[in-house]
């Protein structure tokens, strides 16, 4: 049904890397994001939560180097109370995030990327914009469905994004105390497409602003095209709502093996939204960006 779709939607869906490290752990962390091409200028939409986080990168990496250099300077004197004031001071623990990295994968074949971008005030939706863009690494573009009408429950929709990130091309340096890309290792990640019936549409103040499918969208999807079997972009992956079912289990007696268990459940509904199509052409409208429907 989608697999001539998911192949054109290929060509202009790409992946973004990062890499981070919390606090005293040298782990580094891999993670994904999705981002889709919407024109043949360089021009591309994703998740405003994506562009959040690789926008604080500085803040983040800035932060501890500000952190180490305090820390060099404490003396063996009450050493570790004044560690502990000092991640006091910081608001460090083991799940905070010490060092981020991004890389934009198959954009470009040039060396580096500058890029700047436009978030959405309200919604879950960032426009990126490569500067100076050359030697684009994509084929074609997006081509946003014309009528939004066509979008009714029980319609079957494709989601494309890169889950479960594989790529293994990064290290953490001892000698630096620094997270790094390396010429080493995996590059890349499969795609992986994940369809979905069209369950509700999401409205605010009386007006459509999200498109919710009965299957969850996944982590590392987020940014990645939403569309129909002709390949038409009808929204944008955001995030994923879990739906309390009701059917609560505690302390059940089941019989497994001829054994009796003890059940406990809590079971959800895991059902993902989407920025419909409505709402992007409308954001790439007011900030003059170029983009194609049928």
């Amino acid at each position: 049904m989608f697999v001539e779709a998911i192949d054109q939607v290929g060509k202009f869906t790409r992946p973004i890397h990062t890499i981070m490290r919390n606090y005293n752990d040298k782990h580094v962390l891999p993670g994904a994001a999705t981002l889709f091409f919407v024109n043949e200028l360089g021009v591309a939409i994703t998740c405003k939560h994506v562009m959040d986080l690789i926008g604080n990168r500085a803040n983040i990496n800035l932060h501890y180097q500000n952190f180490k250099a305090e820390k060099e300077s404490i003396g063996k004197n009450n050493y570790n109370k004044r560690i502990k004031d000092l991640e006091a001071k910081y608001n460090y623990n083991s799940e905070s995030i010490i060092q981020l990295s991004e890389m934009f994968v198959g954009c470009s074949f040039e060396p580096t990327l500058n890029y700047r971008w436009i978030s959405h005030p309200k919604y879950d939706l960032s426009i990126v914009v490569f500067e100076n863009f050359k030697n684009p690494a994509y084929q074609s573009h997006a081509v946003f469905a014309k009528d939004s009408s066509i979008l009714k429950q029980g319609k079957f929709l494709c989601r494309l994004g890169f889950p479960f990130p594989e790529f293994t091309n990064y290290q953490y340096n001892e000698q630096t105390d620094f997270i790094e890309w390396t010429n080493t290792g995996q590059k890349e990640s499969p795609r992986f497409p994940i369809e979905g019936m069209l369950t509700r549409h999401l409205a605010d103040a009386g007006k459509i602003y999200g498109i919710e499918l009965s299957t969850a969208g996944l982590r590392g999807q987020s940014g990645g095209p939403l569309f129909n079997s002709e390949g038409l972009i009808c929204g944008m992956q955001s995030s994923t709502s879990h739906l309390h079912l009701g059917f609560d289990m505690k302390n059940v007696e089941h019989k497994v093996a001829g054994k009796s268990i003890k059940i406990n459940n809590q079971p959800f509904l895991h059902v993902g939204h989407c920025v419909h199509v409505d709402i992007i052409k409308e954001f790439l409208t007011q900030h003059q960006i170029k983009f194609y429907e049928a």
